[in-house]
């Protein structure tokens, strides 16, 4: 069968980006609905479409409503920007300037983030930070340049409205040619859908952590533990399974607003290159990407390019983008898989051939169990990032005036005493103990070699962060006058998460302060037994993964893994108030979030 030439902007054009084949999603012709359980928000108005149209220009005209949607045949609540989930795809260009008109049709305040973009900080998007938010039948006009390109997305910051849909992606092409040559453009947006209200997910993690976890360990499962590991991790009243606190059947990946059985494809030639921009729009989810038989080439990394590096998996937490080109061959299609971290469930979408042409699926594998390396415990190879180990850099914070991990050596020591998670005399004097504080990391080892959990002995390549370096060199190289040093904390039984112990609304206004211009290492130590994605608003960050200051990869996301830390170079030159904070939602809405401010280089905001 002949196919006919689709250009990337025809592609992209459609309502659904990647279905070139139909107008109309096969999954929305007469699924039957089973109705869920929660509360009824959202689930009246019109039933919302899952997919995407283009919008670009120097104008857009957003509008943010309800209604209800069906997913594999389930029906949820829905928030849908121009009727959509995910909302429209708003296609920019460097060097221009764009008004976006957002109205608000919900009965609830609302806002727009655009994740990644630099702008002036009161067009930030974020309600208490830096504007008021967009109240019930009002509008706000979102104005700034656009100075940078790459793949980017955009998001509600009022409530828990991501959950519900409120979301869509943000391309910016550049001013000058891309340095990467590709026949084929497509999106492909994971996120997760439930059919319960965001607020009851909520409200049943703060009275039971582990109510959505389907994969709890027992005396009669088949989990690779023994007897004094088992005994060990009820002592500390952790299970090891605990690897995201919502996954199937509460959660329905979704590729692009669709489960994985609705269909979603995309079309190649053989032999040509496709450029395919992953973008991790969940409000609660971390994937691990792969297309077996089909290496992926990483391009970009949080919309910023980096040197070409061949992969053949790679885990993307919430809110990180990664741009991948992958050269289809001789097969009829490639099955494109979007493992959810805890292996309970999966996104899917076919790189097809031809319409209907369908790869083989692989089995979702066995779930991942934490270790003691994972609680911070020892300096073993899970501790290293696995196989292939990882050197640690050549940085010296001694010239900073710190010595990173001094202590390790004697905390890896201890025994593995459950209560010994617990020795709060390990935290510095500026971490606030008291019931948001549940454990504490024994000696967290930098783990930027380290390919994320589940992927630690899979015998094929895995991306980790030490394995990127920015294409183009970064302006400022000079050494970080400071170190600031930043805990990650939690008391997970309460669903309580922080900063240095103060929960978000306790720090509402003591924002961590950057001079004019400053240039500052930023450290992050995970206390807890979570990987955290943690987003700086409004600025670039360089992650110090062992490469030399100019080749130091740039993101706006950077996973912290659980019982470790990690460091960015941080230059401070966008005036204003900022949001900092985990971007797992019900994390940040737990209390994971600051104020980060900058003051001008006169002294003003």
């Amino acid at each position: 069968m002949e196919i006919e030439h689709l250009s990337r902007r025809t592609l992209l054009g459609g309502i659904c980006t990647g279905a070139a084949f139909a107008a109309v999603p096969s999954w929305a012709q007469g699924h039957s609905i089973h109705g869920g359980h929660g509360s009824s928000h959202g689930r009246g108005g019109p039933r919302i479409p899952a997919g995407f149209g283009e919008l670009s220009g120097e104008v857009i005209d957003l509008t943010v409503g309800s209604g209800h949607r069906i997913v594999e045949g389930r029906r949820g609540p829905g928030i849908a920007v121009n009727g959509s989930v995910p909302g429209p795809l708003i296609r920019l260009r460097e060097g221009q300037n764009v008004r976006l008109n957002v109205t608000n049709n919900l009965n609830a305040d609302t806002s727009i983030h655009w994740h990644g973009l630099l702008v002036p900080f009161q067009m930030d998007g974020v309600p208490g930070i830096s504007f008021p938010g967009i109240r019930p039948r009002q509008t706000f006009t979102y104005e700034f340049p656009i100075r940078q390109s790459g793949t980017y997305w955009y998001h509600s910051h009022s409530g828990l409205q991501e959950q519900s849909g409120h979301y869509g992606p943000l391309i910016i092409d550049p001013a000058e040619p891309e340095p990467v040559e590709y026949e084929r453009d497509y999106i492909l947006l994971l996120s997760d859908f439930t059919v319960l209200d965001p607020h009851f997910i909520m409200s049943r993690l703060r009275t039971g952590e582990g109510y959505f976890n389907r994969q709890l360990s027992s005396w009669t499962d088949n989990y690779p533990m023994s007897g004094e590991e088992r005994r060990m991790w009820a002592e500390m009243r952790m299970p090891a399974t605990d690897i995201m606190d919502i996954g199937a059947p509460t959660y329905t990946f979704l590729a692009n607003g669709r489960g994985p059985t609705e269909g979603l494809e995309y079309l190649f030639r053989q032999g040509e290159r496709i450029r395919l921009r992953v973008i991790n729009g969940s409000a609660q989810s971390f994937f691990n990407v792969r297309i077996p038989g089909l290496p992926m080439t990483i391009i970009a990394a949080d919309g910023q390019n980096v040197r070409p590096v061949e992969v053949d998996e790679f885990q993307i937490g919430t809110a990180e983008t990664y741009d991948v080109v992958v050269t289809p061959g001789k097969a009829d299609a490639y099955a494109i898989v979007g493992e959810s971290m805890d292996r309970s469930g999966m996104a899917l979408a076919m790189l097809a051939s031809r319409p209907g042409a369908r790869a083989s699926v692989p089995p979702l594998r066995d779930p991942p169990l934490l270790t003691m390396a994972d609680m911070g415990m020892n300096h073993g190879p899970a501790a290293e990032g696995g196989h292939g180990g990882m050197d640690h850099g050549s940085t010296d914070h001694k010239a900073m005036g710190h010595s990173a991990d001094a202590a390790a050596p004697a905390a890896a020591s201890h025994s593995m005493d459950g209560m010994s998670m617990r020795d709060t005399s390990l935290l510095p004097p500026d971490v606030e103990i008291g019931p948001g504080v549940d454990m504490v990391s024994m000696a967290p080892v930098d783990k930027m070699g380290d390919p994320g959990l589940g992927l630690r002995d899979v015998k094929h390549r895995v991306l980790n962060y030490r394995m990127l370096t920015a294409l183009e060199a970064n302006r400022d190289t000079r050494e970080p006058s400071r170190l600031l040093e930043l805990h990650l904390t939690g008391n997970m039984e309460r669903y309580m998460w922080s900063f240095d112990g103060q929960m978000y609304s306790a720090v509402s206004d003591v924002p961590i302060r950057f001079a004019w211009n400053e240039r500052v290492r930023v450290k992050l130590v995970n206390n807890t037994m979570m990987a955290h994605p943690i987003h700086l608003h409004g600025m670039f960050f360089e992650l110090v993964n062992g490469k030399n200051a100019d080749q130091q990869p740039r993101k706006n996301v950077v996973i912290v893994q659980p019982g470790a830390s990690a460091q960015f170079d941080l230059t401070a030159n966008e005036p204003g108030d900022w949001a900092f904070h985990c971007h797992l939602m019900y994390h940040m809405h737990g209390g994971m979030m600051q104020t980060v401010t900058v003051v001008g280089p006169g002294g003003e905001k």
